[in-house]
């Protein structure tokens, strides 16, 4: 067991290479040992639509994989999508053994990779680092099991716990060290979230810098703006044409800014409305879900992110803490709406990381799978 979980180990390593580029697909790894226990291939699936990690692990194994462990992260899919299917591969190319971390937890078809593996003669193991792997694809599996996209909530804050002073203030509270990191961040996700607020107070950009060349994915950014505020000489709608921009908004917003919005190429959906008019951000991210959007950052005010974790929508949490006082009784907080009513029930983020990035501190850490909506 302790060589099946060092080859794992090493899958999960390639596996997590694909991070940002292999979305809505999982990421994958996988690694081939020979009899003698020697590793004779490796490879992780790359690029939405490319093979996956079992074609490039037995390419690289050629003719020595007859008798062969495969070691992969997820199990080998039994069905005809972008690729074929790697089950397929995997019994063509004489593999006496395939060890699974977990399961896949999409359902592809009648017929199971697992199944398949077995109905062939393969010895198959599954369960071997399988909360790593798990883990590792939790956006893919609630993309598929719920319809949801894994929803990021990123904040900047000030030790004292403000995003901004009481007159809007918030650029810079943290170094440029952090704000390199959250550069980092944004270059994997699918979508880019913020209100009209922030676009009012801050005009961003959403979009990565990253110095060591493009950014795996162009994130689409979207706004929530209930009346279509979004001004036409914003960065965000002066650069429609490079990046997608969505606004969300309700049925009663105005028809002309909506109309002078969509002639700026910018897409405007219209969703569901609350009792007082705001968005019903549920809508937003199932139309999200909809769009095989499988990971998306939100950099909002108070407002949204409140009202997001009151929705029970939230499942990653990356907040970046400067060692700095602004005080304030009326500066914002960075999580508004409704909150809770006693500290036993607060939320207690699991995986928890803490990171010191120049004197800053980044604090990562996943929300409970009970705390989010199913």
């Amino acid at each position: 067991m302790a060589f099946d979980e060092r080859m794992m180990r090493r899958a999960l390593e390639l596996a997590r290479r694909g991070l940002g580029f292999v979305e809505p697909n999982p990421p994958v790894g996988a690694v081939i040992v020979n009899e003698q226990g020697n590793v004779i291939g490796e490879g992780w699936h790359q690029k939405y639509g490319d093979p996956h990690a079992e074609v490039h692990a037995l390419a690289a194994a050629g003719t020595d994989a007859t008798g062969a462990t495969l070691y992969v992260t997820l199990e080998p899919c039994s069905h005809f999508g972008k690729t074929p299917p790697c089950s397929r591969a995997v019994i063509h190319a004489g593999i006496r053994r395939v060890v699974i971390a977990t399961a896949d937890p999409a359902k592809h078809g009648l017929v199971r990779g697992v199944d398949e593996l077995k109905s062939a003669g393969i010895d198959v193991d599954v369960g071997v680092l399988g909360n790593e792997a798990r883990l590792l694809i939790a956006p893919f599996t609630r993309l598929m099991t719920v319809g949801l996209p894994w929803i990021h909530l990123k904040w900047a804050m000030t030790l004292d716990g403000k995003i901004a002073t009481a007159t809007g203030s918030s650029q810079w509270i943290t170094k440029p060290a952090s704000r390199a990191v959250v550069h980092q961040l944004r270059a994997r996700m699918d979508a880019i979230v913020t209100g009209i607020g922030t676009v009012l107070a801050d005009d961003p950009q959403l979009n990565s810098r990253i110095p060591d060349g493009s950014p795996p994915r162009i994130a689409t950014r979207i706004v929530l703006d209930s009346q279509c505020r979004l001004p036409l000489d914003s960065k965000l709608v002066q650069t429609a044409s490079e990046a997608a921009v969505i606004v969300f908004t309700v049925e009663s917003a105005p028809v002309r800014r909506i109309e002078a919005l969509k002639q700026a190429g910018v897409e405007v959906l219209i969703v569901a409305a609350t009792s007082d008019q705001r968005l019903d951000l549920i809508a937003v991210m199932r139309e999200l879900g909809r769009r095989r959007m499988t990971n998306v950052f939100v950099e909002g005010g108070s407002r949204i992110l409140g009202s997001l974790f009151d929705e029970r929508l939230v499942n990653e949490v990356h907040a970046f803490i400067a060692p700095v006082l602004s005080g304030g009784q009326d500066a914002p907080g960075p999580i508004g709406g409704r909150g809770i009513n006693v500290m036993a029930d607060a939320l207690r983020l699991e995986q928890t990381e803490i990171e010191v990035l120049d004197g800053d501190f980044y604090v990562h850490g996943l929300v409970p799978a009970s705390a989010s909506t199913e």
